[in-house]
């Protein structure tokens, strides 16, 4: 790891003792701090990281004893070595019952005190490669999870399984609840990465002013409330991945950081001057408008051409078309095996209903709507009545005059406004194929013919007769 680790905090009330400790760790690259009472220790140890503390048992005021009882309370992830000129095998286990994790005896060989050091440095990096296992395994990505069989699903899939065993930066930009945060974990499932850690942030979630502490960390007194020098989320994820979510959210002063960052790995802490060097992949992803967002000077072009070195797009749900009956008999799955129901399918009636909606909410909106429909259904198939009345959506929602883009052209944007007219109207007439016909002032044959050309599902079916809740395809 390119980053130093923290330093070994010395405490001892004897000033030979504590110089000669300093001076065997220094020559053997360690960073040392000394005090000469418990009480400074508790202190510091408030304030600062600390790779371990090296005390003596008998100190001036609080006894070593009872610093280590104290520490261990408070500071329950410090290792503790425990040196006495007293060695008695009482001694020994009343230091090890008080919380040291070893022992040493004056007087004893520098070579004896760095193999304590040694083990006590093992011990910490054996517990945070634990944690690091611990947090993968709560959530792990693999790229099955990406459920699909349009055209556009399998092509990401494929991008994916090229792009991933490279350490190329990433830049997603998608539609909310497209997946974006999906694709960022499976890149780093199938990449070189995967045993280091995966971290994740929400540029959006965190205050700007703190959102450069918790990206790059903090000295202490940085700022009011920095109390203790606070690693950032670059160092925690060295070796491994960062994925920065929402990022066109981020200010343009720590665009400019993250802009230095990603040219040679290297940032300095809030606070600090000396600069620091890691080995990360940046994954970022935004749902913003990104060429709105640079044209309006809310967004640094360097910075997103820097990104841009592989750009993913996630399609919305709308135009996934069978998609979204997959992705809700997955969901229904899930739900009910959590919830440990037996409801087994979607009616067909409820297919219709789901794959003429626009989702503007996307897979989270799907999973949300088949949450609630596992909940309320009362028989052994997902009825229309246990959905929400999209309808509502449909008149909350303002459609206003589609922004254009480079990369848009007049037929696509017609395309997409007619698409959401019929798809608006068919919600408005419960899905009636002849009702809606009627409304748009064109022929059933017409609405049809439009409903395939621009995929929009259940224009092949025949109509449903005889119900309240008549459903045309």
């Amino acid at each position: 790891m390119s980053i130093a680790p923290p330093p070994v905090l010395i405490v001892d009330d004897d000033k030979n003792m504590r110089i000669s400790l300093a001076s065997i760790l220094s020559d053997e690259g360690y960073r040392t701090r000394v005090v000469e009472s418990a009480e400074e220790a508790l202190i510091l140890l408030a304030q600062e990281e600390f790779l371990m503390v090296i005390t003596d048992a008998r100190l001036g005021g609080m006894s070593g004893y009872e610093f280590l009882k104290q520490s261990l309370k408070k500071f329950p992830a410090v290792p503790m070595l425990m040196i006495t000129a007293y060695a008695t095998p009482k001694l020994a286990v009343e230091a090890i019952k008080a919380g040291a994790i070893d022992y040493l005896a004056k007087p004893f060989a520098p070579e004896e005190l760095l193999h304590a050091v040694a083990r006590c440095e093992e011990r910490q990096r054996l517990l945070k490669e634990n944690a690091t296992l611990r947090a993968r395994n709560v959530e792990p990505y693999r790229l099955e999870q990406i459920i699909g069989e349009s055209p556009k699903i399998k092509e990401l899939r494929q991008l994916i399984q090229t792009v991933a065993p490279t350490n190329a930066t990433v830049l997603i930009l998608g539609e909310s609840g497209t997946g974006k945060e999906l694709i960022a974990g499976a890149l780093h499932s199938l990449s070189q990465r995967r045993n280091a850690n995966y971290v994740r942030i929400n540029c959006a979630a965190i205050p700007e002013t703190l959102l450069e502490s918790e990206l790059f960390g903090h000295e202490k007194g940085a700022f009011t409330g920095a109390l203790k020098q606070k690693p950032g989320r670059v160092e925690e994820a060295d070796s491994g991945t960062i994925f920065l979510d929402e990022i066109g959210d981020m200010s343009r002063s720590l665009q400019a950081k993250l802009l230095r960052f990603l040219e040679d790995g290297t940032f300095s802490r809030v606070g600090g001057n000396e600069e620091l060097r890691v080995d990360v992949r940046l994954i970022a992803a935004t749902n913003r408008d990104i060429f709105e967002a640079m044209r309006q000077n809310q967004f640094r072009e360097d910075l997103f051409h820097r990104l841009n070195v592989v750009q993913f797009r996630p399609p919305p749900l709308r135009e996934r078309g069978h998609d979204i009956i997959l992705l809700a008999e997955e969901f229904l799955r899930y739900f009910n095996a959590a919830m440990k129901k037996q409801v087994r399918s979607l009616s067909p009636m409820t297919q219709e209903y789901l794959l003429s909606h626009s989702w503007p909410g996307n897979v989270r909106s799907l999973r949300n709507v088949i949450e609630r429909a596992v909940i309320l259904e009362t028989t052994l198939e997902i009825q229309v009545a246990s959905l929400p009345d999209f309808r509502m959506e449909s008149i909350l929602k303002k459609v206003d005059a589609p922004a254009v883009t480079q990369n848009d052209s007049l037929d696509n944007l017609t395309d997409n406004f007619e698409r959401q007219v019929i798809t608006s109207t068919l919600e408005q007439n419960r899905f009636n194929l002849s009702k809606c016909a009627e409304q748009l002032k064109i022929s059933r044959h017409a609405l049809r013919y439009r409903m395939q050309r621009l995929n929009i599902g259940g224009a092949d079916e025949t109509e449903t007769v005889g119900t309240s809740k008549e459903l045309s395809c």
